[in-house]
């Protein structure tokens, strides 16, 4: 007997999450015609998970609200039934542009590191990561990311604006990881993996440092992967890129083709801001299959969109894209931001799943929440994606089979018009109609 969980997130409407009368598999008739057949013999990438950044301004901006709203909002992130079953984080390594100003952790031209002290982060950061952690219990997978080295260690004398590296400081630099990864695990948040630098090629107006594919390259293979191997830290993962989509090959080649540079390195951190190559992410898997790859960052650009429906159709859209293409996790960008969308030390404002306004300590879940949790809530660290053949044209989908045995399989109908369609699964077929403007996960367990 096959037992169908349905829940269905649409546009105007009130469905959010909403579980519905679960359809019906049936033995299929003569012919059987489908939609969407369901392959589960065929197997790709085991996921991880499925979370979101612990930004200075996520932390701050909850340390305003009331401690009601503030627990409720890592409820309905972190908890594995109640909320979106989150299971993994990223955290920026001293400040981003996300953060109340620049900070690091060590005062100036301590080449030593012996001033090292993460006391900043004691204020919102790990408080809030400490909580998250206890919601959601067991295992939590961790991303530690910097956005630039300290000032007197960059080419250009400050944090933002871009810079590189002086290649004097980078065995201090490597080091500075190790210390991050010490202190933290001292907090009880064990780092799982670092990422080399965010957005490597990218001149910001706030923290940034640029990297060649040949510089991010030699700094893994002669500093960063061996200091952090006599640290006794391979359990800890490097991870590579951590930028765009679009220029993900030539910068990943150089790395993951020079062996004494590759055999330290996880896999591949991408974000979605240049565009929705897809085929690039799967390319890079045929490239190199022994390598991973993890989405590390996306949100809505511009400042805080409440209420609007085509946010949660990018996320959906993008998920669904690179799972697609042997992604096996996905970490959005700012867990939180309030009612301005930052606080942003420079300005660069943006939507994020929740906005928390301080001003009124109400709390908003825009589309992009419910659009997540159609996938992190239903498809578990340790699910496998499973093959699928489509002929329903405009209608994206991917599936997985969990721990469990039980199978999710996610449709999304970004359309004007409501889309009917029939699913096949072993030999059985259920008719699914899926609304216009909406997601619906569909969880099959077989008895």
């Amino acid at each position: 007997m096959t037992i169908v969980q349905t829940v269905v997130t649409a546009k105007d409407t009130g469905d959010r999450l909403s579980v519905k009368e679960g359809i019906k598999f049936t033995a299929a008739a003569d012919g059987g015609r489908f939609d969407i057949r369901l392959q589960p013999e065929q197997t790709f990438q085991t996921i991880l998970g499925f979370g979101g950044a612990f930004t200075e301004a996520a932390a701050y901006t909850l340390s305003r609200m009331s401690p009601e709203k503030r627990a409720e909002v890592i409820r309905r992130y972190f908890h594995p039934v109640d909320g979106l079953g989150y299971s993994m984080g990223r955290v920026h390594i001293h400040s981003c542009d996300f953060a109340l100003g620049n900070y690091t952790y060590v005062e100036d031209h301590d080449t030593e590191l012996a001033t090292f002290d993460i006391s900043h982060d004691h204020q919102w950061v790990l408080p809030l990561i400490k909580d998250a952690m206890a919601v959601k219990g067991g295992p939590f997978t961790m991303l530690a990311s910097p956005w630039s080295p300290p000032a007197w260690m960059k080419t250009n004398g400050e944090m933002n604006n871009g810079g590189s590296l002086k290649p004097e400081y980078a065995a201090v630099w490597a080091k500075y990881y190790t210390k991050f990864i010490e202190a933290y695990r001292k907090e009880g948040v064990p780092v799982w993996a670092v990422s080399v630098q965010n957005e490597p090629a990218a001149v910001q107006t706030w923290d940034s440092c640029v990297y060649s594919a040949e510089e991010e390259r030699d700094f893994v293979k002669n500093h960063l992967g061996p200091v952090m191997h006599d640290a006794g830290m391979d359990d800890v993962n490097i991870v590579i890129w951590d930028h765009n989509r679009d220029i993900m090959i030539e910068r990943v080649t150089p790395i993951l083709s020079d062996p004494e540079a590759a055999r330290y390195v996880w896999g591949t951190g991408i974000h979605w801001y240049g565009g929705e190559e897809f085929s690039k992410v799967e390319q890079v898997h045929e490239l190199f299959p022994d390598k991973h790859v993890l989405f590390t960052e996306g949100c809505q650009e511009g400042g805080v969109r409440l209420g609007e429906w085509f946010t949660g159709e990018r996320y959906g859209r993008n998920m669904i894209g690179d799972l697609n293409a042997w992604t096996e996790g996905y970490l959005d960008w700012n867990l939180v931001l309030d009612e301005t969308g930052g606080p942003n030390h420079v300005g660069n404002f943006c939507d994020a799943p929740v906005i928390a306004d301080t001003t009124s300590d109400e709390v908003h879940y825009n589309s992009s929440y419910y659009y997540i949790g159609h996938f992190s809530k239903f498809v578990i660290p340790g699910a496998v994606r499973i093959g699928r053949e489509s002929v329903a044209e405009g209608v994206l989908s991917a599936a997985f089979r969990n721990p469990d045995g039980s199978i999710a399989v996610i449709l999304m109908n970004e359309g004007d018009e409501e889309r009917s369609l029939t699913l096949e699964l072993g030999g059985e077929t259920a008719e699914c109609t899926l609304p216009a403007h909406s997601i619906v996960t569909h969880l099959i367990t077989q008895g």
